[in-house]
């Protein structure tokens, strides 16, 4: 496990997490931390599909194929990040509304960093949690029979500038967050979430408990944009605002243009 014997990160204690977090009539049923594995979205994806009951959280200090959208390899130093995948059943929700999860989630994890990091984390459309424009976090959820949703988390924590797996990169520590206490900064992550998620649910899955936060914390709404598209061509224009659907709608010469997480390679902002 490359840097496992750094002292400067220590493991997370998985005891101490359980009694933090698993309670009854808490969100959080069960919290397993994993010396290695190759991807907690597999680990959580296969538990769901064996009948293991919302609020499973798998965490792992390294992984060896981790993923992000797209099939994107997501890789740290061990001990470096948060690597972690929840198992979600939103059933009092109607299927139509399960795609904002991907804006809650990003959501929570940035109201985390800021609560106890204490630096001015922004959500990038779709799923990207940044300083600025250096990304901090990427979300990766994936439906699973069930039915069910895992939500994978990567938040980097202690990666140093030596490190950094791309120049846009960044990390608690590089940015002077307040902590980079890893075991501080996953209970604030899951305490965010889990209200954000029972809000929802109680609302049926309605949009408008998660606009205007979004609203505010967005990185992407008001910009200029240059978005990728599977077939290799461009869209250029300023992002306005999401539809009714949860798509980014992107104001072009043409006309606006409604946009879905799967219709876009690439997203960046444009001076």
């Amino acid at each position: 496990m490359p840097g496992f014997s750094d002292l400067e990160r220590p493991p997370l204690d998985e005891r101490f997490l359980r009694s933090r977090l698993v309670r009854p009539g808490a969100l959080w049923s069960q919290i397993d931390v994993l010396a290695e594995t190759e991807s907690t979205n597999a680990v959580v994806a296969a538990a769901a599909r064996a009948g293991a009951a919302e609020g499973l959280l798998v965490a792992a200090e390294y992984q060896s194929s981790g993923r992000g959208r797209l099939g994107r390899t997501w890789t740290t130093p061990a001990r470096s990040a948060l690597l972690m995948s929840a198992l979600l059943r939103p059933t009092a929700v109607p299927a139509v509304r399960w795609p904002w999860l991907g804006l809650l989630v990003p959501l929570a994890v940035a109201a985390a960093v800021r609560r106890v990091g204490e630096i001015p984390a922004q959500v990038k459309w779709p799923n990207d949690v940044l300083v600025e424009d250096r990304k901090l976090a990427g979300i990766l959820l994936e439906r699973v029979d069930g039915p069910a949703v895992v939500v994978g988390i990567g938040l980097n924590v202690s990666l140093r500038e030596d490190e950094r797996p791309h120049p846009a990169a960044t990390s608690l520590a590089l940015e002077g967050a307040a902590t980079t206490d890893r075991a501080t900064v996953l209970a604030a992550v899951l305490r965010e979430l889990a209200t954000r998620y029972q809000t929802w649910v109680d609302a049926a899955g309605d949009p408008e408990v998660i606009l205007p936060e979004y609203g505010e914390l967005s990185a992407t709404f008001g910009r200029s944009v240059r978005v990728e598209l599977p077939d290799g061509t461009f869209l250029e224009g300023k992002a306005s605002g999401l539809d009714t659907d949860g798509r980014l709608v992107v104001d072009t010469a043409d006309g606006p243009h409604s946009l879905a997480a799967g219709d876009v390679t690439h997203l960046r902002t444009t001076p």
